[in-house]
């Protein structure tokens, strides 16, 4: 299993995934229901992006970011779930170098890129409630294009980043990762090469997508607040909890899961298991049901759609 390459002394050629902590008589159980949340995640998210791309009531910045937190949803579960699906359909754990390669980098990104969307989301939130005359004058379209492309930059960066680092390093005898995915963490302590610079651009960049992202929407928020208390009434509450409610719960979600998760677990390698779970499978099967459920536009765009297709049906 072992081949040499160009900068590095010794490589295996591949990796073995251990999956999630099953029993193996519950494997069947896990395999059909992990099956059934990704298939609501895929369903979910593209009927949405289905729905603000037909409905033109649907085509603001809000909907605009909508339908790109959606696309990253659908892609940050298809890095990780299908092949999960499969190692636990075959009992075959084995994924590629290249292959762990690819994934690890499509996990950083689109994983960044939910974080940023969020934060982008907030803001737009806030500009609502705080200019709503001058909303469409300041979220103008040429913005909200440069929010989304900045967020795919950063997040592109920085998965090339970590990447280009990690393909540097050498992977010896051990291959075998305790994750259900090729997880950076984890590939870090089974390399035998130095890996200080990595941990501290790991670090640096952690901290950067953890803490500016949430600064922004708790920013955005205590804003927010501040607003409604100044002249507080039950128009302004309503009003408000109707334009931000959505995000809101999807944010809680986002961000409550995992602190919930690290604080409740004793072990750390099943804390990062749990997380990660939450993390790229729990909350984007989520989020459509919180934006169909709570949100009085997409629920009559969703009645019109339904409409049109019985009408085409009964033609």
């Amino acid at each position: 299993m072992s081949s040499m390459r160009p900068g590095n002394q010794s490589s295996v050629s591949e990796f073995l995934l251990l999956g999630l902590p099953i029993r193996p008589e519950y494997q069947g159980v896990f395999f059909a229901l992990f099956l059934g949340m990704y298939l609501t995640t895929v369903l979910g998210n593209l009927l949405i992006i289905l729905l603000i791309r037909l409905d033109y009531r649907l085509h603001t910045p809000m909907y605009f970011f909508l339908r790109h937190l959606a696309f990253s949803d659908i892609s940050l579960s298809s890095v990780t779930v299908p092949k999960m699906l499969m190692n636990m359909y075959t009992q075959q754990p084995s994924i590629p170098y290249v292959g762990c390669i690819c994934q690890l980098y499509f996990f950083i990104l689109f994983g960044g890129l939910d974080n940023l969307l969020l934060a982008v989301m907030a803001y737009d939130r806030y500009v609502a409630i705080r200019h709503p005359l001058y909303y469409t004058t300041i979220m103008r379209e040429g913005l909200c294009a440069l929010l989304v492309a900045g967020s795919w930059i950063i997040s592109s960066g920085s998965a090339l980043l970590h990447t280009m680092l990690l393909v540097q390093l050498s992977f010896c005898a051990n291959n075998v990762i305790t994750h259900f995915f090729c997880d950076l963490t984890v590939l870090l302590k089974l390399s035998c090469s130095d890996i200080s610079l990595n941990e501290l651009v790991l670090l640096l960049q952690g901290g950067v997508f953890s803490v500016l992202p949430l600064a922004i929407i708790f920013g955005s928020y205590i804003h927010i607040g501040t607003i409604i208390l100044k002249a507080p009434s039950t128009k302004k509450l309503l009003k408000a909890f109707s334009t931000c409610g959505s995000h809101f719960f999807v944010v809680s979600l986002f961000y409550g899961t995992l602190v919930g998760v690290y604080l409740l677990s004793s072990s750390w390698d099943s804390k990062h298991i749990i997380a990660s779970v939450m993390y790229s499978i729990v909350t984007p099967m989520l989020n459509p049901f919180i934006y169909t459920l709570r949100n009085r536009d997409i629920k009559q765009a969703l009645e019109c759609l339904s409409i049109g297709l019985k009408k085409l049906i009964c033609q």
